[in-house]
């Protein structure tokens, strides 16, 4: 996840200079003063009565010079609530490390309405942050959905990690809300945050459902989750929604060739006569020689198991008729297709 991020930000910077800085953005937010914080998180000590040790190792973080990024205050509050509360150590610990189980242990304690909220809602943005990066993003969501930008430290944080949740769940309304609030506040947000959230929403206005793009995406947080050993109701129903579309898409393909072949109109010329490339989203018609009939694909044969030959000209149709990176796509809905016909 983090060399990802970094090689999304390496080439984001130009997408950023072309966005466009004529609208007057207002944010409704602001990020607080790191004296006001540090101030703060000293009251917050001083009433678990530190002992000399504590207090001492409070002065070395805060005097680690201002923080140049919000995160580094993030983290040095959270430093700060590690000196007197042990779970807190734990959660520092824990969020300072690469996972290293499928499931993190949960931190229902971050929960608790008796903790204070100062507290609280650092740490579960911290947490929720650290979940984010392991690609955890429901899990993730669960701590950070319902915080306000005034109730942490990190506000543009807070509104970015939101933002990449929703997204990776393509959850658009959820995703553009947090996104555009974070736009809000350009001038005061770290200037990654803001050329990764113009792609984000640039990338979010152009999904549509049900188009092979929305499938793949789809997809892809299916094997993601399994991958996390995610493997219950919710994915199967995830699954299922999957072929659905994909039955849709297929049988959309089928209406619109029948309709070409009806017409008659242009016989002889049954192909397509632009020498312009076909969108990714565009639905071809048109048939050829060796072409996959989805009916035959979907009459219950087992795609995973066909002869080699046989199976590499079916892919090499589909890779005439779809572009050529959702040739994984098509070929694990045809897997799942087969598995359908079987009893769970």
């Amino acid at each position: 996840m983090h060399w990802a991020w970094a090689a999304v930000l390496a080439w984001a910077a130009p997408a950023a200079a072309q966005w466009d800085d004529t609208l007057s953005r207002t944010a409704d937010w602001e990020p607080p003063p790191t004296a006001d914080v540090e101030a703060e998180a000293l009251e917050w000590l001083n009433e678990r009565d530190p002992d000399d040790a504590a207090r001492a190792r409070f002065a070395e973080v805060w005097a680690e010079g201002r923080p140049a990024v919000e995160t580094a205050l993030l983290e040095k509050l959270a430093r700060t609530f590690a000196l007197g509360n042990p779970q807190a150590a734990e959660l520092v610990a824990l969020c300072a490390s690469p996972r290293v189980h499928l499931v993190p242990p949960r931190q229902p304690w971050l929960m608790d309405s008796d903790l204070d909220p100062f507290e609280a809602n650092n740490l579960r943005l911290l947490f929720g942050r650290w979940l984010v990066h392991e690609e955890m993003y429901d899990e993730a969501l669960e701590y950070l959905a319902d915080l306000e930008p005034d109730g942490v430290v990190a506000p543009a944080g807070l509104l970015f990690y939101q933002g990449v949740a929703h997204h990776a769940l393509l959850e658009q309304e959820k995703a553009l809300a947090a996104l555009d609030r974070l736009l809000d506040g350009e001038h005061q947000s770290p200037r990654r945050y803001i050329a990764v959230a113009r792609l984000m929403r640039e990338d979010l206005a152009g999904v549509r459902p049900d188009t092979l793009d929305h499938i793949a995406r789809r997809m892809r947080d299916i094997r993601r989750r399994l991958g996390l050993g995610r493997a219950g109701e919710k994915v199967r129903r995830m699954e299922d929604g999957v072929i659905e579309s994909l039955d849709k898409l297929i049988q959309q393909l089928e209406d619109q060739q029948d309709a070409a072949a009806g017409a008659g109109a242009g016989a002889g010329q049954g192909g397509i006569q632009s020498g312009a490339p076909a969108s990714e989203e565009r639905i071809l018609g048109g048939k050829g020689p060796g072409e996959v009939d989805p009916k035959d694909l979907d009459s219950g044969a087992d795609w995973g198991s066909l002869p080699p030959k046989e199976r590499e000209e079916a892919l090499q149709q589909i890779d005439r008729d779809f572009p050529s990176h959702y040739r994984d796509v098509i070929e694990e809905y045809f897997r799942r297709r087969a598995a359908t016909e079987e009893p769970r």
